[in-house]
């Protein structure tokens, strides 16, 4: 599933081609991914101007003069693809603007969406209303971590992954800041030291921003708007080399929290 670096890269591609646009055509080749998509939604963007694009937490933002933000989730095998050289089946939204871009929300598997929401009632938006703070932004700190660990047993890697507590983490980023900071991913979230989340958080940003550099992660079927794969795959320390040697010589290990696949070195993380 694309976790934020991937959707952070994809808006990033977008806004080139659609920040400052008007959007001609809105064609919908299907009528619905997960759920349907919004009723108005041809009426609403045919016409609109793209004012900015942003991303909060997993879901990429569309804003336009209309006071109207489309909202997007990539789900599990979504991506843009821009000025296609032909139509794919699975191109299920097509967006053409004044400047002739052709713009194309490829889902083959289906678990993305789309919702088209009042600009200035993003926050109180159901999905957004409960969401932590984001992850590269100056809220997240050591002291919010102390303060929604407190007293928890559930496992850290396990608190990581709530929306409510950062918003936008994924399996993937979780197990390589815990590697970087040294803690295990099984350890109660309320045992975790001061000093662990002061290394914890700056820890996350890091690799965040590493990947985000790098385009991403592709595992399977994500890509970048510009048809380019994510390559910090090649930069991973620990997910998904069970068995390969750690920097320390050890072996790295696995197991499964959660019904996710979490990655680890007992030598290093403690």
């Amino acid at each position: 599933m694309p976790e934020l670096p991937e959707v952070e890269t994809t808006v990033r591609g977008l806004a080139r081609f659609l920040e400052g646009e008007r959007i001609a055509r809105v064609s919908l080749n299907r009528l619905d991914l997960r759920r349907p998509f919004p009723s108005d939604l041809v009426q609403s963007l045919t016409g609109a101007r793209v004012t900015t694009l942003g991303r909060r937490a997993k879901y990429g933002l569309i804003h336009t003069d209309r006071e109207q933000t489309m909202v997007f989730h990539l789900g599990m095998s979504g991506r843009w693809r821009i000025e296609p050289e032909a139509p794919d089946r699975h191109d299920h939204l097509v967006l053409e603007t004044g400047s002739g871009h052709v713009l194309a929300l490829n889902d083959a598997r289906r678990f993305g969406s789309v919702d088209l929401v009042s600009t200035p009632g993003l926050d109180a938006w159901g999905p957004f209303a409960a969401l932590g703070p984001e992850p590269l932004g100056d809220a997240l700190t050591a002291a919010h971590l102390r303060s929604a660990f407190a007293g928890r047993t559930a496992p850290v890697k396990q608190l990581l992954l709530d929306q409510a507590i950062v918003a936008g983490l994924g399996n993937i980023y979780v197990c390589e800041a815990l590697f970087r900071s040294g803690i295990r991913p099984d350890k109660p979230g309320g045992r975790v030291s001061r000093p662990a989340l002061e290394r914890l958080v700056p820890a996350i940003k890091e690799v965040l921003a590493e990947s985000i550099a790098a385009g991403g992660s592709t595992i399977k079927d994500y890509a970048q708007p510009n048809g380019e794969l994510g390559y910090f795959a090649a930069s991973w320390r620990v997910y998904g080399r069970e068995g390969d040697a750690c920097s320390c010589g050890a072996p790295v290990l696995r197991f499964v929290q959660g019904g996710r696949s979490t990655f680890w070195c007992r030598k290093c993380q403690k």
